[in-house]
């Protein structure tokens, strides 16, 4: 009952005991939306359908992990503009923000990670870290992302975020009817946001610990075949920079074959991962902190 009583109490505080914008309001619109366009989903079933929810996962996912993540907050990789602001557009069309709120949360929460200032730590709890946290935009646009308010597109995008997705959902229903925005727009966002929002909840709690990283970050197999390699977040964590995050070869990381290929054909310049010298120091100093804990 005591836990019970805990859980209703730090609900009621994180969704009522603060004010509210229009951002936050509009955010509860669109996951109760996506959510209940998923209760038709059994009853709309295609396979047409199926393979446009799952094309739109691919390139949404992929605009998540590969652009906004890897390329825009922490600069791993270098694209031509024309191909950074054709897979930023893709993560406009998941539904989770725009490059510049998106990014701001995350080098946040590179800055204070799994302290009291992390947006989205599991010591708050396990709800927070998954999903409460998007409710709150009190903290997003601030000034670490100077170099993408500088730019005029990444302007436009924030401004204009949720209008490309309506966009979409109309040209789905268009083409394919009420089966195609039930997949496309339902199915396909929820299944993001859930994979997504994954990383920083498990990501954080259950998985190994490779790398001494003075915070919760995990490396979780399964979360990495979800989420195109995002699931090495102790990985990630220990090397933050690296384009890479599947470091071992056996580790799963699609979105580093992504940007490998495009390394390949000329399109992604100044690609970063960690030198072996640099994972042999980082290996002794997890071996001492180890050891001294």
């Amino acid at each position: 009952m005591g836990l019970l009583s805990t859980v209703v109490v730090k609900s009621y505080v994180e969704f009522w005991g603060r004010k509210w914008n229009i951002q936050d309001i509009a955010t509860v619109v669109v996951f109760l939306a996506s959510h209940c366009l998923c209760l038709f989903a059994p009853f709309h079933f295609n396979w047409g359908a199926f393979w446009v929810a799952m094309a739109l996962y691919l390139l949404t996912c992929l605009g998540v992990t590969l652009s906004y993540h890897r390329n825009l907050a922490h600069r791993s990789f270098t694209l031509p503009k024309w191909l950074e602001y054709s897979f930023a557009y893709c993560g406009v069309l998941s539904l989770q923000g725009s490059p510049i709120e998106w990014v701001s949360t995350h080098r946040y929460h590179h800055q204070f990670t799994d302290t009291g200032k992390d947006p989205h730590s599991p010591i708050k709890g396990f709800w927070h870290s998954h999903v409460g946290w998007i409710f709150d935009s009190s903290y997003r646009f601030g000034q670490n992302v100077e170099d993408l308010k500088k730019q005029l597109f990444y302007r436009f995008l924030r401004h204009t975020n949720l209008l490309h997705s309506v966009l979409l959902g109309g040209l789905l229903y268009a083409v394919g009817g009420f089966s195609f925005l039930v997949w496309g727009m339902g199915v396909r966002t929820v299944l993001l946001f859930h994979n997504t929002f994954l990383v920083n909840s498990i990501g954080h709690m259950w998985g190994k610990k490779p790398w001494n990283t003075g915070d919760m970050s995990r490396n979780n197999w399964w979360l990495a075949i979800i989420v195109f390699g995002e699931g090495w977040h102790n990985n990630h964590h220990a090397f933050e920079y690296s384009a890479r995050q599947g470091l071992e070869w056996w580790q799963f990381d699609f979105t580093w074959y992504i940007i490998k290929f495009l390394q390949a054909i000329g399109l992604a310049t100044d690609v970063k991962v960690p030198t072996e010298i640099q994972k042999q120091r980082k290996a002794s100093k997890s071996r001492v902190l180890a050891t001294q804990n």
